[in-house]
């Protein structure tokens, strides 16, 4: 049984359910979509529990707000959009626990280099209708989602059943948080058109810097730079496919570098593919950030493929790791030392109307919950 776990207040700018999108059905023209940031997606759901291809939030920019309607475990990962709850600012990459009413913001970008997009991962799953395999997102093919749309106020996600919750407090290792920033160096898998580009456009492209530009999407980087012309200015080859990470140089000789709405299929020469590893950098590089490009083989970027695929099966978080679930209530335990002597402590929110009992040593408190203090 699913319930609405979630009401959007304000969406923001762009707010959409997205997962790992997709794939098996770009022959028919279906674009993969999915998240931007497809490592941030991963760790937020193996953070509260769920298997990493489950659905989040992704919020780009900030100006959004939820209010969860029955207790939950979630965790923000991603860009640093200045999140809060009930006003107290929370830390990202680290489960968090939420009460019926209590209400999440999303702001805006701590700084210029907080990246751009935020995953709102929630123990449980968000269950949009599957379509194709999946829930992300695609506006423009109007398919999964929400009605294939953005999110928008008052409208209601459900959630799966919470079957392993986890405690709040678990934390990703500071070791896995991947590094944003205003100045990106993207490892780079050459072709499959570099062909089409002399010893001199190629010096180019992997000797200069670019900068994002304010005309990107969730389609497509778009930078801004230095040009990198194609041989006989012949940028426009047969339609090929093309993979998110692809780089195309249309005939302006300024480099597109597709993301994750991207086509199936494109007409402009790709001088290069960006390793999978360093896409999700790209992807939350704000307009005016820098992007530079070096080159590595296909077998160095798969081996980095395999490393980061084995880390996030392996993975071992920081802080508490598991709790109860009892219907609706989220129960937590803990053993405390204080002075020597020894505490059970077992906290369980949604009962008795939405308040939360605490039982030290089998006595039971009401716990009233000021934010801010």
């Amino acid at each position: 049984m699913t319930v609405d776990a979630l009401r959007v207040v304000s969406p923001g700018p762009l707010s959409t359910i997205q997962d790992l999108g997709r794939p098996g059905y770009q022959r028919f023209g279906v674009s993969v979509s999915g998240a931007a940031d497809r490592y941030a997606l991963r760790l937020g759901n193996l953070l509260v529990g769920n298997d990493e291809r489950g659905a989040a939030i992704e919020v780009t920019i900030g100006g959004a707000e939820f209010e969860f309607t029955s207790p939950a475990i979630f965790a923000i990962t991603g860009a640093d959009l200045s999140p809060t709850l009930n006003g107290t600012s929370i830390a990202l990459w680290e489960t968090v626990s939420a009460a019926a009413g209590d209400r999440l913001s999303l702001m805006s970008p701590a700084g210029p280099d907080s990246g751009l997009r935020a995953y709102l991962s929630v123990s449980g799953g968000f269950d949009a209708p599957p379509v194709l395999g999946s829930r992300s997102t695609h506006i423009g093919a109007r398919l999964g989602g929400i009605e294939g749309r953005v999110l928008e106020p008052d409208d209601g996600i459900p959630t799966g059943p919470v079957t392993n919750a986890v405690r709040p407090g678990r934390r990703v290792p500071q070791d896995l948080l991947p590094q944003y920033g205003g100045d990106i160096v993207a490892r780079v898998v050459p072709g499959p058109q570099d062909d089409l580009f002399d010893s001199d456009a190629t010096a180019t492209f992997y000797n200069s810097a670019y900068t994002v530009s304010d005309k990107s999407d969730r389609v497509g980087s778009r930078l801004e730079g230095p040009q990198v012309p194609a041989i006989d200015g012949a940028h426009d080859i047969i339609s090929d496919g093309v993979l998110s990470g692809a780089i195309q140089i249309p005939g302006d000789a300024q480099p597109i570098i597709l993301l994750a709405d991207r086509q199936t299929t494109g007409g402009y020469a790709k001088i290069g593919v960006i390793a999978s590893v360093d896409l999700a950098l790209v992807a939350q590089a704000s307009p005016g950030a820098t992007v530079r490009f070096e080159r590595i083989s296909a077998e160095d970027a798969s081996a980095l493929a395999r490393d980061r695929i084995a880390t996030l099966r392996d993975i071992s978080f920081d802080g508490p790791a598991s709790g109860t679930v009892q219907g609706n209530d989220l129960r937590r335990e803990y053993d405390l030392q204080i002075d020597g002597s020894g505490y059970r402590v077992e906290i369980t929110s949604g009962v008795d109307g939405g308040q939360t009992i605490a039982r030290v040593n089998g006595v039971e408190y009401v716990v009233h919950v000021h934010p801010g203090e």
